[in-house]
């Protein structure tokens, strides 16, 4: 942090050589670096598809008119396009590393993405902070950080750190900081909690954005919640909501993820005059979905084909809107002294992605990432990273209780929960399996018992180390002796997702990094997320029920009805 004083100096220094080049190059004194011949490009001001010229320097666009260069490329007609940018991201939820990620997304025209690393800060606290900036530092994508507002989520919750307004202010210092992530306790902020108003006014202090979380808030108490400068809502699920909040100044991310997919709810708002308001994010993109799917350009492609929407402002959506709210005045667009992040389609309909730019670098072309550079990371901090369960192996009496406890149900294809009652034993033929939250940063030996019904299991146990948002370790099982097995081999391995039968590991994920993620490529995550999956409805869990996925939700206490905390059940 101490060197950004210096940084500054560099790029005053920087910024007058830059304009001189540019300025140079833009009106013909010299030959640009790379031109762009013959190009159709989305011109996001005028919202129309114009042809010319496109001329680079430097990094940068110099120009579009008529300029030759070092190095011409006639794309004859194909279509250049601003990069696409992500507007709101939890890197963790990929389980893979930020570096595999960024391999992932590059071949999908993403040059840039905001993420909010409320996941691994939970785990390891501002360690978590330094390891993701170190992890990302000049990456063909750009990686844009909102400072996690929430850790923990709630008071019920016992994670690896709990951050202050005063922990995360120094990181406002850093250049890829841009805000504060979600404020969650939107409860807090309309009643005036000291320590939630502290953290808004740290970062309206510091001229930051604020992003939001408050689903079905409407009224004076969205009123009150904006008021305190909370600029963006992506939890939005009806298009009344969103344009409630949209008529109150908000911008309204669209969300369209693996866990939560908005846009066939809001695709409406793609339209005057609500689209200039609006951006696309995806929240929680899994392995499955990265590989098959794709990330933003997925957004594009399924707004233009599924919803009738116009190709340019979807574009839009994509790109420029969202530079323009984290204020990145200088992406999102092909006009003179913008970044030359951009890429190369067929047409605006398909989409499929031919190259991608960066800087005025090709970074990606005939399905081909060109090689970069591995990000340095302080061997302290990759020490930490590795080795944060702090927790002593555990024995079936663990799991065992004289006592009534509460039943979460569960309901196929949600996170949400019921409340099923009392239950004093596992009934496998009612569908009530144990299940247990283990607290592993600080080895005070909480566990929260419970019992679960709905997930179908008939045999053996799962254990996970994701689990929203503290990732303690989380186990559901038909019997306590396999439950303990499932939990020892999360524990050996530092992390991960387990499949237990018969006190045998049948599938195994290894999460090595904070219990998160993983150093593995996408496709052999994908590989082993698949194949645990199978095993897992092998011994019997539901149609519409994932998994991992749905357990890693049964820990966070702010989506009711009812939860499983280190501390207990709660009823939200």
């Amino acid at each position: 942090m101490e060197k950004q004083g210096m940084a500054g100096h560099k790029t005053f220094r920087s910024f007058m050589i830059q304009n001189k080049q540019l300025a140079e190059v833009a009106r013909g004194a010299q030959i640009a670096d790379l031109v762009f011949k013959n190009a159709s490009y989305v011109n996001v001001f005028t919202n129309q598809i114009e042809t010319g010229n496109v001329a680079v320097a430097g990094g940068f666009i110099a120009g579009v008119g008529n300029y030759r260069g070092r190095q011409e490329i006639d794309l004859q007609g194909r279509i250049l396009l601003p990069g696409l940018i992500d507007g709101h991201i939890h890197l963790e939820s990929c389980l893979i590393s930020p570096m595999e990620f960024v391999k992932a997304v590059l071949s999908h025209g993403t040059t840039a993405v905001i993420i909010d690393p409320h996941e691994i800060t939970n785990v390891m606290g501002t360690n978590g902070l330094r390891y993701m900036l170190q992890a990302t530092e000049n990456l063909p994508v750009d990686v844009f950080f909102m400072l996690p507002s929430c850790v923990p989520a709630t008071p019920l919750d016992e994670s690896g750190a709990d951050l202050t307004w005063r922990d995360i202010e120094l990181f406002y210092r850093h250049p890829r900081v841009l805000g504060l992530a979600e404020m969650m306790n939107y409860y807090g902020v309309i009643n005036g909690d000291k320590t939630v108003l502290a953290k808004l006014a740290a970062a309206q202090n510091k001229g930051k954005r604020i992003d939001g979380h408050a689903p079905g808030l409407s009224g004076n108490e969205l009123n009150a919640y904006i008021a305190c400068g909370i600029g963006s809502d992506h939890e939005c699920s009806t298009l009344s909501e969103a344009k409630a909040k949209l008529s109150r100044g908000q911008y309204i991310m669209i969300r369209e993820g693996t866990a939560a997919q908005n846009l066939a709810a809001l695709a409406p708002l793609l339209t005057p005059p609500y689209s200039q308001r609006c951006l696309f994010c995806t929240d929680d993109k899994h392995p499955n979905d990265l590989l098959n799917k794709g990330h933003i350009d997925y957004i594009v492609k399924t707004a233009v084909q599924r919803h009738g929407t116009d190709p340019i402002l979807a574009v839009k959506a994509a790109s420029f809107q969202t530079a323009q709210y984290f204020h990145l005045n200088n992406r999102g667009a092909i006009a003179p002294g913008y970044l030359a992040d951009m890429l190369v389609v067929d047409d605006l309909n398909n989409l499929q992605v031919q190259q991608v730019w960066k800087k005025g670098l090709c970074v990606y072309e005939g399905g081909e990432i060109r090689p970069f550079d591995t990000p340095i990371i302080s061997a302290r901090l990759e020490k930490a990273a590795r080795h944060t369960f702090h927790v002593q192996p555990v024995t079936e009496k663990l799991f065992e209780s004289n006592k009534e406890l509460g039943v979460i149900g569960l309901i196929p294809g949600e996170i949400i929960s019921t409340d099923n009652g009392l239950a004093a034993n596992i009934d496998v033929q009612k569908d009530i399996l144990k299940i247990a939250v283990i607290e592993r940063h600080h080895n005070t030996k909480h566990v929260g018992l419970g019992y679960l019904q709905g997930y179908g299991l008939k045999h053996g146990a799962v254990a996970t180390s994701v689990a929203h948002d503290s990732h303690n370790l989380i186990v559901v099982g038909t019997n306590e002796a396999d439950m303990a097995a499932a939990a020892n081999q999360i524990i050996l391995q530092q992390g991960g997702i387990v499949v237990v039968e018969n006190g045998q590991v049948i599938a195994n994920v290894v999460l090595e990094i904070a219990g998160l993620m993983s150093d593995v490529p996408l496709r052999q995550m994908n590989e082993q997320l698949e194949n645990a999956k199978i095993h897992a409805k092998k011994l019997g869990v539901k149609d519409g029920i994932d998994p991992f996925m749905t357990l890693s939700f049964i820990s966070l206490p702010v989506i009711p009805s009812l939860r499983l905390t280190t501390r207990g059940l709660v009823r939200v």
